[in-house]
């Protein structure tokens, strides 16, 4: 008789909660909240939120946009600029992080100069025709002309100066976009403590087959503090920081030294035709 009456009480129980269950879901709850610890731990699950891959990464945080020949700039796309003493733009968000990095440049006696920052569709595609016209000038065969103008002059839409987050900077006392540049103690700086600023050389010159940019020692491009810092530790390009280049752990080692440089002072204006990517 008793063992009658308790299944009949525990048979009533479980009808309970079998009835509650769908309404304590509809209002929010969790199955966990009516089944005990036990089940609480099984319906626990990790946000989907952490769970993101790098490239999910640069939907979420607008520092880590990706563009190169691969990416194109959002159709959408949209930024709002501030703009430099020489008239040059750059994103609104960065313009902070931007001055005091050429303050204390300049405060270390250095003279460095932003000759290229945010630009238009039409000023890339200006820029990058003239490219591929001084190109098939120099007897590069036709079906190669696209291809090799690209590697130094963005096609328009995938360039990151129209990003508004890259900007090319050079020496005031040597201001020819070439390899040299890496000489000058304005970039030796830079080159040096960029990344404390938010900023990372973008194209280095051991990259290019994974960026699909040729080596410029002058362009740099903002992705923040923590991500800077984290680039310029491992010694990766930004490609591989997010994952989208497919490079074994084993190669992604420590940053090499750079030659300790002096420092720089405020922008002045260089013809924008000077600048490539």
């Amino acid at each position: 008789m008793n063992i009658r009456t308790n299944l009949i009480r525990a048979g009533a129980a479980l009808a309970a909660v079998l009835a509650l269950a769908p309404s304590a879901l509809a209002l929010g709850g969790r199955v966990g909240d009516l089944a005990g610890p036990a089940a609480q731990t099984a319906v626990r699950r990790i946000p989907a939120a952490s769970l993101t891959t790098a490239a999910q990464q640069t939907e979420a945080d607008w520092r880590l946009l990706l563009v190169n020949p691969w990416n194109a700039l959002p159709e959408d796309y949209e930024v709002e600029l501030a703009t430099l003493s020489n008239g040059l733009q750059v994103d609104a968000r960065i313009y902070d992080d931007l001055n005091d990095m050429l303050t204390d440049c300049r405060a270390a006696g250095l003279e460095p100069i932003v000759c290229s920052a945010y630009r238009t569709q039409a000023t890339q595609t200006r820029l990058y025709n003239n490219k591929v016209a001084r190109v098939r000038a120099s007897g590069v065969p036709e079906d190669q002309v696209e291809a090799e103008a690209a590697r130094w002059v963005a096609k328009p839409g995938t360039s990151e100066h129209q990003t508004g987050l890259a900007l090319d900077i050079v020496a005031a006392s040597y201001q020819i976009l070439d390899e040299k540049q890496e000489d000058t103690a304005e970039q030796q700086w830079l080159m040096e403590n960029s990344w404390k600023y938010g900023f990372i050389l973008r194209y280095p010159s051991e990259k290019s087959d994974i960026t699909g940019i040729g080596y410029e020692p002058w362009h740099y491009r903002y992705v923040g503090k923590a991500a800077a810092a984290e680039i310029h530790r491992t010694g990766v390009c930004l490609e591989e920081y997010l994952g989208e280049a497919a490079l074994p752990a084993a190669e992604l080692t420590p940053a090499q030294p750079v030659r300790p440089a002096e420092v720089v002072r405020p922008l002045e204006p260089v013809p924008p035709e000077t600048a490539d990517i």
